[in-house]
């Protein structure tokens, strides 16, 4: 994406000049900051990041030695900055990289970190990625454990209470290639393919019968794996369950999520 700057000073007698690009911030799916260090800068430059960053704009706090860009992450992997004058010559070219995203869920049985795929499951990991930054999973529970099958979680308060605030349905993105072994992350849905909203849940072992087998049998969609705290979703599994509300397999005992976080 390329963004067009008209003047914000800078001698006209002398060409712009940019000796770094330094990242401020730099996450999938939120507004990166990056500074732009020179000397005589103007907003006649062009920012060029390959199209992986939209929604651009300079803060109005920016300086003819330091230019502050702002963007929209669209891509993870290596994302192109390119600096370029007026006229098209190259001022200065670096390269980012943009890590998988990465969520921490505060627990009362302890942390557990997800690494989501946004290549595999684009329309789930933003889903997920707005329930986590909005804070709709604050007090929520993981609501429905089976030993030896999965933990289940997002949707419901102290009591077995359904959290009010769950966005539209989100389409079914289960034949992307990811599977429903064991530490992975999955979307829970209704009998109806294209109906997940904000639970999910962690396979404990490999569930080879919720991949996707077919239009008529489409399995859950896989977009993300634990890389750490498996042991407190152990722990969450060996929970003794009962009967709440009507609902089967609820822990005895609450396990609350107290934050969910996007930490990368």
């Amino acid at each position: 994406m390329a963004l067009l700057l008209s003047a914000c000073g800078g001698s006209a007698g002398f060409p712009p000049k940019v000796t770094a690009v330094k990242p401020q911030t730099l996450q999938y799916g939120r507004t990166a900051t990056l500074q732009l260090g020179g000397r005589d800068m103007r907003l006649s430059m062009v920012v060029d990041t390959g199209g992986k960053c939209t929604n651009p704009s300079f803060a109005s706090s920016s300086t003819t030695e330091l230019m502050i860009f702002n963007c929209t992450v669209t891509a993870i992997g290596e994302m192109p900055v390119i600096v370029k004058d007026a006229q098209g010559n190259v001022l200065h070219s670096t390269s980012l990289t943009v890590p998988k995203p990465q969520v921490a869920l505060a627990t009362s049985k302890g942390s557990i970190t997800l690494e989501l795929d946004p290549v595999a499951a684009p329309i789930t990991v933003k889903n997920f990625l707005d329930y986590v930054n909005s804070g709709f999973y604050k007090s929520t529970l993981f609501h429905r454990v089976i030993a030896g099958f999965v933990v289940q979680g997002g949707g419901y308060t102290t009591g077995m209470v359904k959290k009010e605030g769950q966005r539209a349905p989100i389409q079914l993105e289960s034949n992307n290639g990811l599977l429903n072994v064991r530490g992975t992350v999955a979307m829970a849905r209704t009998n109806v393919a294209d109906s997940a909203t904000s639970e999910f849940f962690v396979n404990l072992v490999d569930n080879t019968t919720l991949n996707y087998q077919s239009a008529n049998n489409p399995g859950y969609a896989v977009f993300g794996t634990v890389v750490q705290g498996m042991d407190v979703v152990d722990a969450i599994a060996a929970m003794p369950t009962g009967t709440s509300n009507g609902f089967a397999d609820v822990p005895t005992t609450d396990v609350t999520i107290s934050l969910a976080l996007q930490v990368r």
